[in-house]
């Protein structure tokens, strides 16, 4: 009884030792093993089951997958002295974890000297190059249209200056290089590799943003303008042809009817002709009742001599 007690202590005693000494490190984590404070062999970087001295020496775990940095937006001047807002983000991860471990110890530390170098590689960066810069990575023609307000060449002259001064030259993706680079040196001491920095978002501080959006609403308005008047100058043109039109119309119309009333006003005199031909005498009596039809009304007076031709047919009827 006695051995078997003792067996079971013993067993007892290596099951807790395994227990203590036994760790477990996975696939996004690293270790460092330290014995009194100091750093004890080489780091552990694969995954797997390990052991240490129980109560002796110690693990320090470090994620080994990609890490992030998110920077502070700051007011930053560009070199036109043009205040705007940078707020930039960058991946890292440890790469040395003992360097790590003996410097910043732990990662809230590591975010701390981050900021102390990435952002005044940012600031510097951004102050050696125009706005443009930072913001365009090509030359590349944007979907958008300018228009000319001026026929003469000033408008022309113009936009060639400002096509000018908006080249690329650098462009955002070699200056996010450049930040990187110039950081990545200050990095290495604490056992940091930065994988990348990207700027997150630009824009304009409070003050220059209205004085921005006032002119570009200034130019939609004076571009809105432009096209108003092209729409009337257009309308105004359609009228007139359409009035030309109208007019050409018209003419050939009216040319049409009066060939029309000549060619029936022609036949009508030929038929009076021919029928005046025919009996003058009865054509003539005719016509004259049609005069005195038109000229003797109910109300009328006239006086005439007695041998006027005008009342030869009276005449032979009051006979």
């Amino acid at each position: 009884m006695k051995i078997k007690g003792i067996l079971i202590i013993i067993a007892s005693l290596a099951v807790v030792l395994v227990f203590f000494s036994a760790y477990v490190v996975d696939e996004t984590k690293q270790v460092v093993i330290t014995q009194f404070g100091k750093v004890v062999g080489q780091p552990i970087t694969s995954p797997g089951l390990y052991f240490r001295l129980p109560f002796i020496q110690n693990t320090t775990y470090f994620p080994k997958n990609l890490l992030e940095w998110d920077g502070d937006p700051g007011q930053i001047p560009t070199l036109e002295k043009t205040y705007i807002w940078v707020d930039a983000f960058a991946r890292w991860k440890i790469t040395d974890p003992v360097k790590f471990f003996q410097s910043v110890n732990n990662t809230t530390i590591a975010q701390g000297r981050l900021d102390d170098i990435i952002d005044p590689a940012v600031r510097n960066f951004v102050t050696s190059y125009r706005l443009i810069e930072t913001v365009r990575k090509s030359n590349r023609e944007l979907d958008t249209f300018e228009i000319g307000l001026d026929k003469g060449g000033g408008q022309r002259e113009q936009n060639l200056e400002q096509q000018a001064r908006s080249t690329v030259e650098t462009g955002r993706e070699k200056i996010t290089l450049g930040i990187m680079q110039q950081a990545q040196p200050k990095l290495v001491p604490f056992g940091i590799t930065l994988v990348d920095v990207k700027i997150k978002r630009i824009n304009y501080v409070e003050q220059v943003r209205k004085s921005v959006y006032g002119r570009m609403i200034a130019e939609r308005k004076q571009i809105a303008e432009k096209f108003r008047s092209e729409g009337m100058g257009e309308s105004r043109k359609i009228l007139g042809e359409k009035e030309r039109d109208l007019k050409e119309i018209t003419s050939k119309a009216y040319k049409t009817a009066q060939i029309i009333k000549g060619k029936a006003d022609a036949r009508a005199t030929l038929l009076y002709a021919k029928a005046f031909g025919l009996d003058p005498e009865f054509y003539s009596f005719t016509k004259t009742l049609e005069v005195y039809n038109e000229a003797l009304g109910k109300n009328s007076s006239i006086v005439l001599s007695t041998d006027s031709e005008f009342f030869k047919y009276l005449q032979g009827y009051t006979e």
